[in-house]
Formats: structure tokens, sequence, C-alpha cells
């Protein structure tokens, strides 16, 4: 694969020599030759000049790149090198580095941007998601079709325990794609059974997972909303006091009587 990295500082020397690592075909730009002795990148190649010129782009030969990484400090020259990929060059796929958060919702479509990487964001991701256990953690905003990649810890005590992936009334825009259960990542069926401190990674649109968000926190403060979820026969020594979906109803009287 060919992959040209805008931006020879350290984030984009980094992603430079794993690509290079993994054997691909790495083209470096930046803005100054002081970078090449500086980041002792070796089997790669480099082109001087500001990569929002199209001249420098045409010298990297854009158009034969699979991957274009947008990897500098200044969130306008990423966006204007992906927008420039994309337009000019027909760059299949674009990656985009964020520095300021508040410059996130610029990161999308509309400026060729195919998936935006906010460092901020990611770290702070990460430390929710280790530390907020019972809460849906947004890990990766990925641009096309407005997805995002999201994380939550299932409590021990939480009513969705012991119930199949089939049972659970996930929201239409949500797709589970992962379940980690003690450091090992299992492929979800309908019949797997989720278990406390379970890592769920979902797969949704922005509205789902404010779903998902509603559903677990719903579900953890009202355990009556499992009632409507089927339930397993208990099995023999299981201490378990979850009931099953009541066969009857009974009506309430009404004030009046």
């Amino acid at each position: 694969m060919r992959v040209i990295v805008v931006g020879g500082g350290s984030v984009g020397s980094s992603i430079a020599r794993e690509l290079v690592s993994h054997g691909h075909e790495i083209v470096v730009i930046d803005a100054t030759s002081d970078v090449i002795g500086r980041s002792n990148l070796r089997g790669t190649q480099w082109v001087v000049g500001d990569a929002c010129d199209l001249e420098v782009l045409q010298r990297a030969k854009t158009e034969e790149a699979d991957v274009v990484v947008a990897a500098t400090g200044d969130d306008k020259a990423n966006l204007v090198v992906s927008l420039l990929a994309r337009s000019e060059f027909g760059v299949p796929r674009t990656v985009g580095r964020v520095n300021n958060p508040k410059n996130e919702w610029l990161f999308d479509e509309a400026w060729g941007v195919d998936v935006a990487v906010s460092t901020p964001r990611l770290m702070t991701a990460l430390v929710e998601e280790a530390v907020e256990v019972g809460d849906v953690v947004r890990l990766l905003s990925l641009q096309t079709g407005g997805a995002t990649l999201a994380a939550y810890t299932v409590p021990r005590e939480h009513p969705v325990v012991a119930s199949m992936v089939s049972q659970v009334p996930w929201p239409p825009e949500v797709a589970l794609v992962a379940i980690l259960r003690d450091g090992i990542p299992i492929t979800p069926s309908g019949d797997d059974v989720l278990e406390g401190a379970d890592e769920l990674f979902f797969i949704s649109t922005a509205e789902g997972e404010e779903q998902l968000r509603a559903m677990f926190t719903t579900a953890q403060d009202v355990p009556e909303v499992t009632e409507g979820l089927t339930e397993q026969p208990e099995r023999a020594g299981s201490s378990s006091t979850r009931a099953t979906a009541p066969t009857r109803t009974t009506e309430r009287p009404s004030p009046d009587e």
C-alpha cells in the first residue's frame, strides 16, 4: 500500500515508521528539510514543500496513493491537504489529525476527511474507558457515514448480565462488533451470554450511541425494563433471583372504585 504522510514531526514520523515496518511504501511531505535528519526514518521517500501547494502534492505522486494521512500540527493545513487529496487527486482514503477538539466538527466528508483522529479525545476516551464502568465511552469517530466506535464496560450487577446477546433490545442503529472478556476478544453471536466486567464494543451512528447510552442508564436505574427480555430457565444451583416475564396481568382498580 502506498501511503503519503504529511508532516514529518513526532506524530507523522511515528506513523511513517510504523507503516514502514509493516511493509508499506511511504512518502513523507514536510515544509522543511531539517526534519529529514532528525526523524531518522529509513525506507521512506521525502518531499520537501508545503503540502497545501498542488505542485508539491504532484511531486509526491499523490494520485498514486492509497491513503493520505494529514498529520501536521495545524488543523487548517490538515483540512486543506485532505480536501486536495480527495478532490484533485482522487485518493480513496484520507485520515486527518485533529489538534484542537473544538475543530473536530470540521473534519468530515465535506472537507474530504474519512477518519478524524483527535489525540486529546482519544486520550480522554482511554482514561474514561479505564475508569468509567457503566458508561458508554466514544473511542473514535468514523466520518464515513457518520459512524462512531464506542465501548461499554458492563457492571457486575447490571440487569443485562446473564442475558444472551440476542435477548438485549439493542437500538436499531447500533451493532455489537466485539466483546472483550478477561483480555480475550470474542466475536459476538446471538447465543453468547453477557457477563459482568465484559467490555462491549459498538459501531453506531451518533444518534444510536445516545440511544445506547440511554438504554444502559435506564436498565441500570430501573431494572424492570428487562422484563421484556426472553428469560432462560434457571440453571440448577443458580442463585439468580431474576423472574421470568409474567404470563398474566392483573388490572389495577381505578381510583374511583
